[in-house]
């Protein structure tokens, strides 16, 4: 399931530059991103644990990373608590473990659909298999 809430419009102020080809990606996939139900803007780390805390597991949102060199974290409630764990973005495409696409709602898909068969391991799960 996914935890909804709007996000605010526009750009985050904090993204660095980017080729043009990039930004055109960035820009598209963001703006897909924010017509969905589970982005949340910038949302801190704290902050999406404590809205998840009280969730079924399973249930996720996508945020604006804290950290610099990511522009957005997606953060899970597992069994054993929510954990959050960097998109990244790299030569245009957002990658989270050996997914990755254009765009961060069809990055999502493929890992849900992936995950069924074959269980994600994260250091920041402690082990926990991501379905």
């Amino acid at each position: 399931s996914i935890l909804p809430s709007p996000a605010p419009p526009g750009l985050p102020d904090r993204f660095r530059m980017f080729r043009s080809c990039e930004w055109e990606v960035l820009e598209r996939s963001l703006n897909i991103l924010q017509a969905s139900d589970f982005y949340w803007g910038p949302l801190s780390v704290g902050e999406a644990h404590a809205k998840l805390q009280r969730e079924p597991v399973g249930t996720y949102l996508v945020r604006d990373s804290s950290q610099g060199n990511c522009l957005f974290s997606l953060s899970v409630r597992m069994p054993t608590g929510p954990v959050s764990l960097r998109i990244s973005f790299q030569e245009g495409y957002f990658r989270l473990k050996n997914w990755f696409s254009d765009c961060v709602v069809q990055l999502l898909e493929l890992v849900v659909a992936g995950t069924r068969n074959n269980p994600l391991h994260f250091d920041e799960m402690g082990g926990t298999p991501l379905v």
